[in-house]
């Protein structure tokens, strides 16, 4: 039994776009065809991959699974394509970007840079997965305490964040109210620190885009948290006396095991005189 590559990249246009018919209209196929395809492949598979919600189309976590497997077989086919030269050119550096680091590269990092760079920007766990999986070359990440996995890659560089909560200037906490908390999927970070000083806290808000997540907090939703160099004129550091002081992240700069090239090399540094401009390296960047 083979599932044909169409409805494996199917399945992936779907988990990026986060929708039917903006995977249709990327591929070119009608949405009656995109969800015919995923039945089919629910059905090979035995399960549910995508779920509708208020915000557009999710995977499950069978789903979750099966876009992690359906990226492999597509880098595979990809690699294979390469080989018969059907792909004209060096194949494209891959470089990951965290959703909270993106806006600031694309400011710093000149467009002509980035002739032969394929940019994948996404939530930093997901990033390292990928780095791990092979379809990313070098992330650009913030660490994350639950990631079990960030002892797989290579660390390039790595330098102090500190971050702060940050709200609109008129945002009022009423007294006894528990925390109103525009958070992240699978945020630990702001939460564990609420946790652990016993602080009374509500979801009020939850978007993988940082900046949805600073636009919510603009509008007076709630508090969320932001690098310190990086607030916006249109919100303020909180430093409310019930707000307990967030843990210092680091800013990472990884590569994939076995990478090699001077286009990656150069990238490697150009990021490092970017963004960790006196930093120490952790380690030396292997086979490059």
């Amino acid at each position: 039994m083979n599932i044909p590559t169409e409805i494996v990249r199917t399945v992936v246009a779907i988990a990026e776009t986060g929708s039917l018919s903006k995977a249709g209209e990327r591929l070119g196929l009608s949405q009656p065809a995109i969800s015919s395809q995923v039945k089919r492949l629910q059905s090979l598979i035995g399960g549910a991959l995508f779920v509708r919600t208020a915000n557009g189309t999710t995977t499950t976590e069978l789903g979750k699974v099966a876009v992690q497997q359906a990226r492999r077989i597509l880098e595979a086919n990809d690699q294979l394509l390469r080989l018969g030269g059907n792909h004209e050119g060096p194949q494209p550096l891959r470089l990951g970007i965290s959703t909270m680091l993106a806006e600031e590269f694309l400011k710093l990092h000149p467009s002509d840079a980035l002739a032969d760079v394929l940019l994948h920007a996404d939530m930093s766990p997901a990033v390292i997965r990928g780095l791990i999986d092979g379809y990313i070359d070098i992330a650009f990440v913030y660490s994350n305490p639950s990631q079990e996995n960030e002892d797989e890659v290579t660390i390039a560089a790595e330098a102090d964040e500190r971050s702060v909560w940050v709200r609109s200037r008129d945002f009022v906490l009423r007294p006894g109210a528990p925390i109103p908390i525009l958070a992240w999927p699978g945020d630990d970070w702001m939460i564990r620190t609420l946790t652990k000083h016993n602080i009374s806290y509500k979801i009020v808000f939850r978007s993988p885009n940082h900046q949805l997540r600073l636009e919510a907090a603009r509008a007076g939703y709630g508090l969320t948290a932001c690098p310190e160099r990086m607030i916006p004129s249109s919100l303020i550091s909180a430093k409310d006396y019930y707000l307990p002081e967030l843990p210092v992240q680091k800013r990472l700069l990884c590569v994939r095991p076995g990478l090699e090239g001077s286009r990656a090399t150069a990238m490697v540094q150009r990021l490092s005189s970017l963004f960790f401009s006196g930093a120490k390296p952790m380690r030396q960047v292997s086979n490059m």
